[in-house]
Order: structure tokens, then sequence, then C-alpha cells
């Protein structure tokens, strides 16, 4: 790639396209003087001038092309899951010894003392900081800067660490997650990671361009980060660990609620194919959207012939996505009626739909895409982007045609991307696992209280929307200790800290199965089934279920069972 292909990739002036060309080069022929960049036998990005990222651009290249964005979703646990109990046990003495922890998120505060060895050395073996530009970027990501562990242990040893290594986390995230999974102990404030000895290699992500999120209808001043971005994260942090020979485990705390939540877009299938491996194991948060009231399901009923959704927007809002998914063979169409009574008669369908709805008598703008069959899922997407909506009760009528029941599910953006008080008036709770968590491979983790055992209130519920048991199981993720960016200690809550413990714990299982030489080819699914086994589980509760998957992750429980397999072996 030459230096001013290079360019394109961070600059502003050139939007990202996902494009699953399946190793035809040709499809690359839909994007004349595109600057193309190859991820794997599967996807590539390809960089094209913002002037081609039209209003028609999704019934041109369709949904899955345009990068989905992605938000953040955050002692007492150790005790509850099991862990503080197994270390008692000669032989389980697990603390992550020989494996790494990957980090993808909003970086590190290196300098943190929960990150340092008892030598004083950093435990992070490569920083990759995607927003800091270099003249030779790590390759084959051609952008940003990769930090070993050598100069990150020359910048804590100097005065001024960050002229060596300039990479900070402005916004904590990242910090907290890593801390929570593998920081050191520091017994004046009662915090120990779960695997302490686990070494680190983390990935900032840079913030998504300017030109996607106009698209997208997102605030620029919230965290955004782009799907390849991730992807290329995840591609780096097993291409490291496998350069040192070492196991990881991969904490994704990110999420979004576009998509069709089954688990068929481009990061999903990348994380399940790497999860694959021996070796690798990833556990992603199952998002924080249960109880926003962000998501709508209904089904049709067939005499009626439509069902009708009550959406308010709240004052103040400056603008959104909206995307309605109708399961086929049906097809689906919308009408619109505005909270000042303006109507929009029924849009039919047909097999592309592209039009922009202008009101009279107020400001708001609405661009319409119907796609009869995406691509990537064979359903209907009816996306639906406001701009300047007019506060109030918005009603649409969505229709069905086919000789089947119709069924559909509409999905507003995760929190942040949109104020709290844009929601469905008759919501569903259900089918909020925000992406990538629907993935089929990875772990897919809830949180739960372990100080009561009730689940945290805002998690995301399952199932996927294909039926797949998402999430798993459930870990501790209400008010976790976490590092902070002042150095000093809080308590976070949240799916994001559940799956930062989770990461922990499925490094131990990693530690005794590889690097103690017990299960050598263990994976993602391996290690979820082991877990599966172990949980805990009420007796009044069916499983699995809606909620808490298959239960409460139980190390102990789990081992004990390896232990009296082992002793009778």
């Amino acid at each position: 790639m030459t230096e001013e292909e290079r360019m394109k990739i961070t600059s502003n002036d050139y939007v990202d396209l996902l494009v699953d060309y399946n190793q035809n080069i040709r499809v690359f022929d839909r994007f004349p003087n595109a600057t193309v960049q190859i991820m794997n036998n599967r996807f590539a990005i390809v960089y094209v001038p913002i002037s081609q990222l039209t209003a028609r651009s999704i019934g041109q290249y369709g949904y899955s092309v345009i990068p989905a964005c992605y938000g953040l979703c955050s002692e007492r646990g150790l005790e509850a899951s099991g862990i503080t109990r197994l270390r008692r046990l000669p032989n389980f003495d697990l603390n992550g010894q020989g494996v790494i922890i990957g980090i993808i998120d909003t970086g590190i505060d290196y300098t943190n003392p929960v990150f340092l060895r008892e030598d004083g050395t950093s435990k992070i073996v490569a920083i990759w900081d995607q927003t800091i530009e270099s003249a030779q970027p790590p390759l084959p990501y051609n952008y940003g800067t990769e930090y070993s562990a050598e100069m990150i242990n020359q910048a804590l040893s100097s005065a001024t660490p960050l002229e060596i290594v300039p990479s900070v986390d402005t916004n904590g995230h990242g910090t907290g997650l890593a801390g929570i999974a593998a920081g050191s102990e520091n017994r004046q404030n009662n915090f120990i990671g779960v695997v302490p000895a686990s070494d680190l290699i983390v990935v900032k992500l840079k913030q998504a361009k300017a030109a996607l999120r106009d698209f997208l209808v997102i605030p620029s001043d919230v965290p955004a980060y782009q799907e390849n971005d991730i992807m290329w994260a995840s591609q780096y942090i097993i291409a490291t660990a496998r350069s040192l020979e070492r196991p990881v485990s991969i904490c994704i705390g990110l999420g979004s609620s576009q998509g069709a939540h089954d688990g068929r877009g481009a990061l999903a299938a990348l994380l399940s194919f790497n999860s694959d491996f021996p070796g690798v194991v990833t556990s992603i948060a199952a998002g924080n959207e249960g109880n926003l009231r962000r998501h709508y399901y209904s089904e049709i009923d067939a005499n009626i012939g439509y069902s009708t959704v009550e959406l308010n927007v709240g004052e103040g809002e400056v603008g959104f996505s909206m995307e309605l998914w109708g399961t086929a063979p049906n097809t689906y169409s919308i009408d619109i009626l505005s909270p000042t009574g303006e109507y929009i008669p029924r849009i039919s369908e047909s097999l592309r739909v592209n039009r922009n709805i202008s009101f009279v008598f107020e400001q708001t703008t609405i661009q319409i895409d119907y796609l009869m069959v995406e691509s990537e899922t064979g359903d209907q997407l009816i996306l639906l982007r406001f701009r300047s909506p007019t506060p109030g009760i918005w009603r649409f009528q969505v229709y069905t045609r086919g000789d089947l029941k119709g069924t559909f599910h509409i999905w507003l953006p995760m929190n942040g991307f949109i104020t709290d008080e844009t929601y469905f008036i008759q919501s569903d709770p259900y089918t909020t696992v925000t992406s990538p968590g629907n993935s089929l491979v990875p772990i897919t983790v809830t949180a739960y209280n372990p100080d009561n055992n009730n689940l945290y209130q805002g998690a995301g519920r399952g199932y996927s929307r294909i039926g797949t048991i998402k999430p798993e199981f459930a870990a501790p993720g209400v008010n976790i200790t976490a590092p902070t960016l002042e150095q000093g200690f809080a308590q976070i809550s949240g799916t994001s800290a559940a799956a930062a413990f989770t990461a922990g714990a499925t490094a131990m299982m990693l530690e005794w199965g590889i690097v103690r030489g017990n299960y050598p080819g263990i994976d993602s699914v391996e290690v979820k089934k082991f877990i599966i086994r172990g949980a805990q589980r009420n007796p009044n509760i069916l499983y699995p279920n809606r909620d808490w998957g298959y239960g409460i992750m139980d190390l102990y429980n789990v081992f004990d069972v390896l232990r009296a397999n082992v002793q009778t072996s």
C-alpha cells in the first residue's frame, strides 16, 4: 500500500466500506477508483471519497457494506464466582500465569501501578493505538502506532513517560476493564484482578469517522467505534499472542443496536471464526439495553393486517436511525403519522425503495430505505433516518403481505447514541442483547449483583432474533471495583464489567488447559460448555432462559468436577 493510499484509512475525506468479497476480487469493480485493503479471505475494506456516501448508498451497495458503529456498554465478585474458593485447592491455584488478556476498548493508563509487576516492569506486552499516526504503522493494518513492552518499560523508567509512549486512555473504560480482568493486587484498597498474573495486549480504538456518524445520525460528541476497526483489533491481538506462543482471552465491552441481532454480521462472523481456534476465548458484553424501551416486537394479526407502533420522541432529539427487520417470506411496509397530524400514506414494498420525506408544518426529514431481501439475513430491512424530529408521539402502522404470520422487530440506537426520552410506548425488553453479543461461538455474558443474586437491572436480554441462546450465563457486574484514570478505584456496573470478569475467569481455564497441559486444544466453545455445566442454577427457574442463560458462573463447580475426573483418570 502506497503512502497516499495509507492516508485514506484515517482521512475524514474518505469513508470506509466493509465488503464481504469472499475471494472474488471482481466484487471491487463496483467501487471504481477506490483503495482496497484486504483483511482476510472473506472481508476487505474499501475506501471511497465521502462524496460517494449518499442517501442512495444502501440501495446501491447494500446495508451490510456500511460499517456499524459501537459504543461502550462497565472482591465480592471473586468470592461469588467460586474463584477464591477454587484457589484454595492445591492443584487449581490459577492466576492466569502464561495467559494474555486482550482488551479492545478506549486504551489503557499504562502508568497505573495495577498494571505493573512486582519488579516494576509493565504487564502490557503490546499496545496498538489506532489514534496515533506513525511513519511505520504496524502491518498489515497500515494505520496507528504499535508500542512494544520494551518501549513501555522505557517510558515507565522516564520522568516524562508520555514523550516516549504517548498513548493515553482519556475515557477510563478500557483501563477499568483491564484492571478488573488482570490488575495486580492493591491490598490498601482491597483490590485484585481476576487473574493478576496475566499479561495484557491492548488496542485503543480510533473514533468513527465524521461522515459515517452523519450517515447513521450518531452524535459527534459520544464515543463511537467502527466495525472494521474492531475487526482489525481482534486480528491484531490474536496475531500478537500467537507470535508469543501464548493463549489469549479477549474482552469486548462494546455494543451496537444496529443490525439484525442474529449473529450474521461481519464482526460477529469474524469473532466466531477467530474464537474457534485452540487457545482463543472471546467474552462479549450482552449490553445494557434491557430496560431502556428501545426495542419493539409484534406479531401481526392476519385478520387486521397491520400492527400499530407508537414512538415517543423526546425534546432536544437532534436525529436518530431506526431499523425494522421483518421475518421472511412475508413482506412489510409502513405508513407514518407525525405528532402534528401530518400523514404519510403507506409506502408500498418493492425490491428497493429509497425516499426522502419532508413535512409541511415541521422541520423533520426522514430518509427511508427498504431492502426486501437484505443480503446477510434474507429478511426485509426498513431503515429510517430521522433528522430534526418533532417531539411527541409518532405513529407507524406496519403492514404485512404473505400467507404466513408476519413478525417484526424494531430497534432504536443504543444508549448514548439517542436521548433517554426517545422510546417505544409499548416496548419489549427481550431480544436486546447488543451486537456482537449475538455471535454464535464467543461467550456472551450478562451481569448480576453478587450481593443479592439479582440480575443487573439494565442488562440486555435474549435470545437472539433467530433463537440462539444468548447470553449463556451471568457474571458479577454490579458495584465491581475497578481502577480509575486518577489511579484510584471506583465501583462500576454494567455488562462490560461482567465481560471483563469473565475474560479473567476464562484465562484461568486457558492456564489449566494449555499452560498446564491438561487440555491443550481448548477453545471458546469448550470453555463455554465447561462453565455452563458448572453454573449455579436456581431450582425455581427454568433454564436456559432469556434473562440468565444457563445460570450464574461458578468456577469452583467447574473445576470441582474436573478435579474429580483428573483424580479418577
